[in-house]
């Protein structure tokens, strides 16, 4: 049985609709509370904490399996098992002030200040450069610290929207990063854990597959079916039955949700009938 610690914050919502997607729902008395249970017998114990306390309390074994980012796996040099890469990419940026003439990292003076909560990414950054830099550990406000503070910021971004708007610009990527599922080592050494992990990022990684995807099932006489089959993706290949005692087949098969709305027109001008859309909860491949 798994003792599981979940983040808690801004990956908290994200994180627990993924659990309910894979049908392992995480039940509390509220949004409030630091523990939870899952009804799964592979599960035991479940605790939320700040993702980056988390690394650190995995790698030491007081949970087998947590759920944080890989900047903070990284910025605590934490020793644990990527198990699974739950999506969400984001980036850890070097940005600075609109006015500097700096175009990346290598442009930088020695000696520049860098404002950023994560110290020890930093500082392995700029020492791969060979540029002596000044690192202040920040709390908040990073970007506020320009150019009076700070020469520069180490910051966490999906769209780099907020460095635009507070007159910064990104000049370099320190580190790309997105959410893991991680394992302490002792756990993954352990057969039966490492079984039940496994079990978990089968329904995990089942149900993020499942979110970009449809399941498009119609039906086309025998005369347009060749044509319809021509232009339907598929995982491998469409399923093709008769229908019984006609000239008819259905035919079903799993498309990006993306390219849904392109499809069915096309499939319907070529004869396709009963067109059908239904959401996919999980698939495993």
């Amino acid at each position: 049985m798994l003792s599981v610690v979940l983040p808690k914050g801004s990956l908290e919502q994200t994180i627990l609709t993924l659990f309910q997607d894979a049908d392992l729902a995480v039940r509390r008395d509220s949004d409030r509370e630091y523990r939870g249970t899952i009804d799964d017998p592979r599960i035991g114990a479940v605790r939320f904490l700040r993702p980056q306390e988390i690394p650190v309390y995995v790698a030491k074994g007081y949970f087998d399996l947590g759920v944080t980012g890989l900047d903070w796996v990284r910025e605590t040099d934490s020793d644990v098992v990527d198990v699974a890469n739950l999506g969400r990419t984001v980036k850890l940026v070097l940005a600075v002030a609109d006015s500097s003439p700096a175009t990346s990292a290598r442009e930088l003076k020695p000696g520049s200040r860098i404002s950023t909560e994560y110290p020890y990414v930093t500082r392995r950054f700029f020492e791969s450069l060979g540029i002596p830099v000044e690192v202040f550990l920040s709390y908040g406000a990073t970007e506020a610290k320009v150019p009076d503070i700070a020469d520069a910021v180490v910051e966490l971004t999906e769209t780099g929207s907020t460095l635009r708007q507070n007159a910064m610009k990104i000049i370099d990527v320190v580190l790309t990063s997105s959410t893991r599922l991680i394992m302490n080592k002792e756990s993954h050494a352990d057969s039966e854990k490492r079984a039940e992990a496994e079990d978990i990022r089968t329904l995990l990684e089942g149900a993020l597959a499942a979110r970009s995807r449809v399941l498009v099932k119609l039906n086309v006489s025998e005369a347009n079916l060749q044509s319809v089959v021509s232009i339907l993706p598929a995982m491998k290949a469409p399923t093709v039955s008769q229908l019984f005692g006609t000239g008819y087949y259905a035919v079903e098969t799993v498309v990006e949700k993306s390219c849904i709305n392109r499809l069915i027109p096309s499939l319907k001008r070529l004869g396709a009938e009963d067109i059908l859309e239904l959401p996919i909860v999980k698939i495993v491949e």
